[in-house]
């Protein structure tokens, strides 16, 4: 299949998201009553996923269990994704435990599953053919093997001159591996997204000015989500710009940053302003923790293939 023109490559995850909110605290040796609710999920589809619902030309390039790749297809061409799904017969999809607490934040318990053993095979040069971007989620970076075969083709966009836009991903994980490899991994890229976690982790401060100087001589263009703070982004020649949040009844925290870096990029792609690009993320952020799950509601979709958002 050949990819539009233009169109932005996403590279990362896809996982079965399983979202737990507690009516109360854990009761030890007994039960306790929870809503509990399956989503597709996993941060590149989440982001893939808002592209695609923004109208943006997309596609979408991970590794999957051989079992969901035809539900797991489906469900991204009713986001208007092109899916570029590699199956693994031995792994399942991955799998992600979303504890949500009564503020709608969430902490996670992940089994990787499939994307663990995304290869240079999943992710031929061709996908590049024709595209504006290359985005990697950096979940694909924390594992020896996806990492090698991200480079390889970030590398070829590199020599393509497809821009490169990257998104930390988390700070846990980014902390166990280490600052100073993971831009190492990602030198080159044109645009960083962080939160404010993993900005303090990348950065090595918890001074929000310290952060945004350090990443934008490193990236170029460097965004930082700030959560109730709103967000900001840093150039690398020092013009630094910031947005406040937007009121939003807070419901699932999950996939907000998705969210925000879609909106962030649809208008980057654009030609917008930075100031609209902020604007944009935030506004989609904000919409995004109002609803369970971290994906919209898909536009074109047969409803028996996958669980609904």
């Amino acid at each position: 299949m050949t990819a539009p023109p233009g169109h932005v490559v996403v590279v990362g995850d896809v996982m079965r998201d399983i979202i737990v909110r507690p009516q109360g605290p854990p009761a030890p040796g007994s039960d306790q009553s929870a809503t509990i609710r399956e989503r597709p999920g996993g941060s590149a589809a989440n982001q893939a996923a808002w592209l695609g619902h923004l109208g943006v030309r997309v596609t979408l390039a991970a590794r999957v269990g051989a079992a969901d790749r035809e539900a797991c297809a489906a469900w991204l061409r009713g986001f208007g994704v092109r899916p570029a799904l590699a199956a693994d017969a031995r792994r399942p999809t991955g799998r992600l435990i979303a504890l949500l607490d009564a503020d709608g934040e969430r902490s996670f318990l992940t089994d990787r599953g499939a994307n663990a053993a995304l290869n240079h095979r999943d992710l031929p040069a061709r996908l590049l053919d024709g595209a504006a971007l290359l985005h990697v989620s950096g979940y694909a970076l924390f594992a020896p093997g996806p990492r090698a075969a991200v480079r390889r083709l970030m590398d070829a966009a590199a020599r393509r001159g497809v821009a490169v836009s990257v998104d930390v991903a988390s700070a846990a994980p980014l902390c166990a591996m280490g600052a100073e490899p993971f831009r190492t991994w990602t030198a080159g890229a044109a645009l960083c997204f962080a939160n404010a976690d993993e900005a303090a982790v990348l950065a090595g401060s918890d001074d929000p000015a310290t952060q945004m100087a350090r990443l934008a001589s490193w990236y170029g263009l460097a965004v930082v989500k700030r959560g109730a703070a709103g967000a900001e982004l840093s150039r690398q020649d020092g013009r630094c710009l910031a947005r406040p949040a937007r009121a939003a009844a807070m419901r699932d925290s999950t996939g907000a940053g998705d969210a925000f870096l879609a909106g962030f990029l649809a208008a980057w792609l654009a030609g917008a302003p930075p100031g609209r690009c902020l604007a944009r993320g935030i506004a989609l952020g904000a919409r995004a923790v109002s609803r369970l799950g971290g994906q919209p509601e898909p536009v074109r979709f047969p409803r028996s293939a996958y669980p609904a958002a």
